[in-house]
């Protein structure tokens, strides 16, 4: 889930300063659970937009904003409130703005509301976690399925960097310090043999960004 904050008001007036005619899109996937782009949050905005003066002239919720598919569809359905648009404002994350940019087929400028944070595990208890970096190289096997990388103030991948005090990082005394968990999950499975292996120095080639396009194998 990729976890999204709405821009402030006053920061959505100003990327808007010249349009009148606004269609807004959300997001029923990732915004609508981070309560950023759903319908409440799309017809919230709406009403603060029409307050200020300007004309929404409509707005839509895909299921997922950046499935162009469904972008497709929505647009689709809603081509003559866009023909009345002169901007499509985009409650969802930054694929999501941009699914709207190579979906657009009238050319409309096309602003984000919100800003894009991280990718999360969402807890048992509606929390948003911040666990993989989406690095290319997986060592959770090695790691009792706790990303260092992620979760280590400075992504050390080989053991922790001796700065720790009574299990919190010495970067943020609020914050366990990934390498602690990690051996104490392994030591509980009786795997702490596992430490003794060495992970190489990460190549950033495997992250690189953009990353290559992919296309899911035809059955």
């Amino acid at each position: 889930m990729i976890i999204t904050k709405q821009k402030t008001p006053d920061e959505i007036l100003d990327l808007l300063t010249g349009k009148s005619h606004i269609f807004i899109v959300g997001c029923g996937d990732c915004a609508a659970a981070c309560k950023t782009g759903g319908e409440p949050e799309v017809k919230a905005m709406a009403d603060f937009l029409k307050s200020r003066g300007r004309d929404v002239t409509g707005w839509v919720v895909p299921e997922t904003a950046c499935v162009s598919a469904q972008v497709k569809t929505a647009f689709a359905k809603n081509r003559d409130a866009l023909k009345h648009s002169d901007a499509i404002l985009v409650l969802a994350c930054g694929s999501g703005v941009q699914c709207m940019r190579q979906n657009d087929r009238l050319s409309l400028d096309v602003f984000p509301g919100c800003e894009s944070l991280f990718a999360a595990l969402v807890g048992a208890d509606g929390s948003f976690q911040e666990v993989c970096s989406a690095c290319g190289e997986c060592v959770l096997d090695l790691t009792a399925g706790i990303c260092p990388v992620t979760r280590c103030s400075k992504s050390l991948k080989n053991g922790p960097c001796g700065g720790s005090t009574k299990g919190k990082c010495e970067v943020d005394r609020e914050r366990d310090c990934a390498w602690v968990l990690i051996y104490r999950e392994l030591e509980r499975k009786g795997r702490l043999d596992v430490m003794k292996k060495r992970s190489a120095p990460r190549d950033y080639r495997k992250s690189m960004k953009p990353a290559p396009d992919l296309r899911v194998a035809k059955p």
